[in-house]
């Protein structure tokens, strides 16, 4: 089966009354209050009436639509829908501002956009800022009309090679790229991590696995959503990660499994005992990011084993420490294996020895090194051929490799700030800071936050004012333009923004060894909520 509909009609028809999708009761959520378990032939009634109602007003292969539901179940319906009718599923970040939106239906060519009641205001805001005239509709759970497509589809038949997603990753470039995933590689990539094996346990009609990951990232709606499918298992899923609600959760849907991002590790300990964290099921937690000097201590408070994972949109296959013993007093995040091949290399692609770090580049093979990988990014051919220079695919990340093949964890790329599991192009924020009146020269970092992994800060060389009056102007000026987590934590201004000959920022010389960036700077981290 090398097509989604294939594969879920086959599931949905072997699991058919078995748990698919279930969302925990919230009393104060907007949409399922009670809370929904959908089985596997209830979720195949509402994708064959959802797409039948696309077919009926002519959107079909070849089109793309954006999705704007936020962790509602009915979005991954729309994911299968969509799938089946040869169309591309572009999932929105509901945290992202009018300009972010309007980027990504001109980037996408969007031939439709549609969104829940309480975000509608922000995709029509978006769809305003494109100048675009695209189809869009305000859905709700039974939403069976739409408006007729604008364009008419192409012919042709699903294949695997057919695009299936279009997800928007930050990049070192600054604007987020569009990462076009085939259905071959959606269904690759729920297979290998359902039959990693170890202590990764998919189990039919047993297996149900708690993500508080939002639907729009490859990690709940493609990684696990697909593994979910491949093994007749349930997907749990929350509105968002909530400390105080997680224990129960968990216990009252039964949950089995789980997926975490490094934030959710010290929220958890750092909550007083519950009545609920004794009660659970869960037998495993795949995730990343966890600091090792938690991951003994959260494991024998809990019971059950954090399994530290590498994975990115654009590259299926991912590693994992998941075969006992596991090095959980590292960052060890496992080790290659056939079909996926691991390098540790310096800035010349030249490979480093064991024990070094440098940036880790992988692929499937030498005779076959983009199988499994993402069809490339959507309008950026050179960009996705320099990410693959050499035959491997050139990761951004710093690791180091041992003599056993175990992969360690180093750190990212300078211009990528990793925070609460969220990938930040430095490059994007500062494109927006230096498009103030007030900022001759920007240069953003990455900080170390106990909290968030890492926050974001900008160092500003200003042209008039450079007082607390004029920081928060500038994060202001941020926070209305970016997602609420893009916009600088820390801001602070200094005397020059080092450059070399060709004017490129020399970051490393920003601050003398040992000095702390944040000593002189303005905080503004309590201000980063969403609105």
């Amino acid at each position: 089966m090398d097509t989604i509909d294939a594969l879920f009609v086959a599931r949905s028809r072997e699991f058919a009354e078995q748990d698919f999708m279930v969302v925990p009761q919230d009393l104060k959520r907007a949409y399922h209050p009670r809370g929904v378990a959908w089985s596997y032939a209830q979720v195949a009634e509402k994708v064959d009436a959802l797409a039948n109602a696309l077919t009926a007003a002519g959107y079909g292969f070849g089109h793309r639509i954006a999705v704007l539901l936020g962790n509602r179940p009915e979005m991954m319906v729309w994911k299968l829908a969509l799938a089946r009718l040869g169309v591309s599923w572009v999932p929105v970040n509901p945290d992202y501002r009018p300009a972010e939106v309007a980027y990504l239906l001109q980037d996408s060519g969007a031939g439709l956009a549609v969104a829940s009641p309480d975000l509608a205001e922000l995709m029509q805001a978006g769809l305003t800022a494109s100048g675009l005239d695209v189809a869009y509709a305000e859905v709700s759970e039974n939403t069976l009309e739409f408006p007729p497509s604008k364009r008419t589809s192409e012919k042709g038949q699903v294949t695997g090679e057919t695009e299936s997603s279009l997800i928007y990753t930050s990049g070192t470039t600054g604007r987020p790229k569009g990462c076009m995933l085939s259905h071959d590689y959606e269904i690759q990539m729920g297979q290998w991590y359902a039959h990693r094996g170890g202590l990764i346990d998919f189990e039919a009609g047993e297996t149900r696995v708690y993500c508080p990951l939002p639907l729009f990232h490859v990690n709940a709606a493609i990684l696990l959503f697909f593994a979910v499918i491949e093994t007749g298992s349930a997907m749990i899923q929350p509105e968002r990660f909530s400390a105080s609600a997680w224990w129960r959760d968990i216990v009252e849907t039964g949950a089995t499994g789980a997926h975490y991002l490094g934030i959710v590790i010290p929220a958890l300990m750092n909550r007083p005992p519950d009545e609920f964290e004794k009660k659970h099921k869960i037998r495993f937690a795949v995730g990343a990011g966890v600091e090792p000097t938690l991951h003994r201590p959260f494991e024998e408070r809990f019971g059950f084993p954090l399994i530290e994972v590498w994975g990115m949109t654009e590259m299926c296959r991912m590693l994992g420490d998941y075969e006992e013993p596991r090095q959980i007093d590292t960052r060890a995040i496992g080790r290659p294996q056939p079909g996926l091949d691991v390098r540790v290399v310096d800035e010349n692609d030249r490979e480093v020895p064991r024990g070094t770090a440098g940036e880790m580049v992988v692929r499937h093979s030498a005779e076959t090194p983009r199988k499994g990988a993402f069809s490339g990014y959507l309008n950026l051919p050179e960009e996705t051929e320099k990410s693959w220079r050499g035959g491997w695919f050139h990761t951004g990340d710093t690791v180091m490799m041992d003599e056993t093949d175990m992969v360690y964890f180093v750190d990212r790329k300078k211009n990528i700030i990793r925070r609460s599991g969220e990938n930040i192009a430095a490059a994007e924020i500062e494109a927006c800071l230096q498009e103030h009146p007030n900022v001759e020269r920007v240069a953003v970092i990455a900080v170390a936050d106990a909290m968030r992994d890492e926050e974001v800060m900008a160092c500003v060389q200003c042209i008039n004012n450079d007082d607390e009056a004029a920081a928060k102007e500038l994060f202001d000026h941020c926070f209305a333009r970016m997602t609420y987590y893009k916009a600088p934590g820390w801001l602070r201004f200094v005397p020059e923004v080092p450059v070399t000959g060709t004017q490129k920022v020399q970051k490393h010389a920003m601050f003398a060894e040992g000095e702390d960036p944040t000593e002189k700077a303005y905080d503004f981290r309590s201000l980063k909520k969403r609105s």
